[in-house]
């Protein structure tokens, strides 16, 4: 199954740390961000899933839920979180999916529709290409789907800095230039005519080009 950004969040149930959920239920009206681990004990998720919990106050301030995915059970979980807070400093304070069935990872276009067997005899290599970061919104739509290889560490800071477009932009009229920051010039969506751009900005905007027309971001 391929996914793209505007599909809806395939819906499933699964057994995660925090008890069994139902992913559309467990989101609610909130954000969500499902980000995926190729296998349990891999160093560079060691520290993906440490930093998540360490800046997890700024998603929960932007309302947005994090969970975690592994193929591996759940008692690897538990004593993986151990070596994390030894090792990050903090441990997951947010559900992990025990996805030893592959089902999620499947759902998501991460591994095959082949894919079978005893997850715990699978190497990292074997799961390589669950390394996904998909963002989700109240409406159960993707809106950002990230895929990094297992030797780069995700930029979760970028993760923050989209969602904050991805919110501003859902609520206004406006789209985010290159490496905009929250608080930063914005662009008046090219859906939107002069005409009405006048009545939302009636203070008038910046125009290099007639295509181009930056204001202040809305609520700053």
């Amino acid at each position: 199954m391929t996914l793209a950004i505007g599909d809806t969040a395939p819906d499933f149930e699964a057994q995660t740390t925090e008890g069994r959920i139902r992913f559309h239920e467990w989101i609610g009206d909130k954000w969500a961000v499902l980000f995926s681990h190729p296998k349990d004990f891999t160093p560079v998720c060691t520290t993906e899933l440490g930093y998540m919990a360490r800046i997890k106050p700024q998603f929960d301030k932007r309302q947005v839920k994090i969970i975690g995915l592994s193929v591996d059970p759940l008692e690897s979980h538990v004593k993986w979180s151990r070596d994390i807070a030894e090792t990050q400093g903090t441990a997951p304070n947010y559900p992990m999916i025990a996805d030893v069935d592959f089902a999620v990872a499947k759902l998501y276009g991460m591994l095959p529709a082949s894919t079978s067997g005893d997850a715990t005899k699978r190497t990292p290599a074997d799961n390589q290409t669950v390394r996904n970061v998909f963002v989700i919104g109240p409406d159960k739509k993707i809106k950002l789907i990230l895929v990094y290889p297992m030797s780069t560490g995700r930029n979760f800071d970028e993760v923050l800095r989209v969602i904050d477009s991805l919110q501003l932009t859902a609520a206004h009229k406006v789209s985010t230039p290159a490496n905009w920051k929250h608080g930063e010039d914005v662009i008046i969506s090219g859906a939107v005519s002069d005409d009405d751009a006048k009545k939302l900005y009636p203070q008038g905007w910046k125009s290099p080009k007639p295509y181009i027309r930056i204001v202040p971001q809305p609520g700053r």
